[in-house]
């Protein structure tokens, strides 16, 4: 007989809730009671495995600070491949940008969420970097910076006109970079991605 899937713990619900109200509506416009009507706890239930705003706060960012995952594919297919996952993700309806630059944006002045968000900022330059040096480019570190530009760039491009054609074009840009610091790169760059259901 087949088991089901275990149900989430309630911190896992708490903290899964959390992300998707935070990521929707902001962090400042959401609080604690909002997560927990949501869920049907009650605040002290919230607060057992949340000590604060600020704890939830910080597992939230923590839990979209995910590392790329490992991948067969070329250092050159791995780097543009980045913009046809974006043009994915920005097709999507539910799509607010990038849930650091946006915590930033309202938490500022909280030196935490300004640390884990360049924190991950630089992961994504640094994994950029990675792939330059394995491709050869003598300088991988600046270019690594130009590519991760272009990312932050065609995110903000997509949310001011909701057009995910903004990541084609950060792609292209990226095509012209990796061909002038004399990266190979096949005529199938500046293709379209191919659909997909995956955001």
């Amino acid at each position: 007989m087949a088991t089901l899937p275990a149900k989430p713990d309630m911190k896992d619900r708490i903290l899964e809730t959390a992300d998707r109200l935070f990521y929707l509506q902001g962090i400042r416009a959401i609080g604690v009671d909002t997560i927990a009507a949501e869920i049907g706890i009650s605040k002290r239930t919230l607060y057992n495995h949340f000590p604060s705003k600020d704890a939830l706060i910080s597992a939230y960012l923590a839990r979209r600070f995910v590392a790329p995952r490992p991948s067969e594919k070329s250092p050159v297919e791995q780097i543009l491949g980045t913009f046809d996952s974006l043009e994915r993700r920005f097709s999507a309806k539910d799509f607010r940008g990038c849930p650091f630059v946006n915590a930033v944006a309202e938490l500022g002045e909280d030196r935490s969420v300004r640390k884990v968000a360049i924190a991950f900022k630089e992961s994504r330059r640094l994994w950029f970097r990675d792939l330059l040096i394995k491709l050869g480019v003598a300088q991988a570190e600046a270019l690594a910076t130009q590519l991760a530009l272009l990312v932050d760039g065609s995110i903000a491009q997509d949310l001011v006109r909701n057009d995910p054609a903004m990541a084609r074009a950060a792609k292209e840009a990226a095509t012209v970079l990796l061909r002038n610091a004399g990266v190979k790169v096949g005529g199938s760059a500046s293709k379209k991605p191919r659909p997909s259901s995956t955001v």
